[in-house]
């Protein structure tokens, strides 16, 4: 059943290189046995001549002669064998080529169906589609990294608190190193003047009460430090520094 529809027919197709080949290597085997064999034969008719070429000159003579044949016979069998081996290459290489042609046939008829529903308006298409998809989230990303680094994640305190309580602080050593100095105010300091003769206070001049502040100033901020100035410039510019 097979055969109606050409399978046998295309085997034998398929098959026939190589049951050519054989056929040529079984007869070029037969060939190479018989040159061997012909060999044997000259190389005898040859020892019987070289032994009779002195006592039977006519034995020696007929040696030759069938020499002379198995030489003839050997030259034919040696040219049929080339033949052979010719044939035997020229299918093989026919072969080869034939299926190699069939092997990029099928690579052929595969590239055309992976490419059969790739034309260049579809990959244009794709590759329109991957750069907007790549370009929408690129864009996410950077709307997220800006969304984490604007985004408070404590509340910043009230700046005027922080003033009020810096303040306080403020406050607090300066009490501190008034405690630890012994400093007292200024008011006590203007209290302990000797009194005028008349038994009034006297009232300080402006130079006197600014040089009891300077006094009371630079116990109160170590960190200030006169400059060589005359009197007059040394307390004003301490005023000028005084918070």
């Amino acid at each position: 059943m097979w055969s109606w529809f050409g399978g046998s027919a295309a085997q034998k197709r398929k098959d026939a290189p190589k049951n050519a080949i054989l056929m040529l290597r079984e007869q070029l085997d037969m060939l190479q046995k018989r040159e061997k064999h012909l060999e044997n034969l000259m190389e005898e008719q040859d020892a019987i001549a070289r032994k009779n070429v002195t006592s039977n000159k006519a034995a020696a003579k007929n040696a030759l002669r069938r020499k002379k044949v198995h030489e003839k016979n050997l030259e034919q069998t040696t040219a049929q064998i080339v033949q052979l081996e010719q044939q035997i290459y020229s299918i093989e290489a026919a072969n080869i080529n034939q299926e190699t042609l069939k092997a990029m046939e099928a690579a052929g008829a595969a590239m055309a169906k992976i490419h059969g529903s790739m034309t260049l308006d579809t990959v244009d298409q794709t590759m329109y589609v991957v750069s907007d998809t790549l370009r929408e989230q690129h864009q996410l990303s950077t709307e997220i990294a800006q969304a984490i680094t604007s985004t408070n994640l404590v509340d910043q305190p009230d700046e005027a608190d922080l003033e009020e309580e810096l303040e306080g602080l403020e406050q607090e050593a300066m009490d501190e190193r008034m405690l630890n100095t012994g400093t007292v105010p200024v008011a006590d300091q203007l209290n302990r003047l000797p009194p005028a003769a008349n038994g009034e206070s006297k009232p300080l001049s402006l130079p006197l009460y600014y040089e009891t502040l300077l006094t009371y100033m630079q116990q109160s901020n170590p960190n200030l430090r006169p400059k060589r100035k005359t009197r007059k410039q040394n307390w004003r510019s301490y005023v000028r520094k005084w918070p």
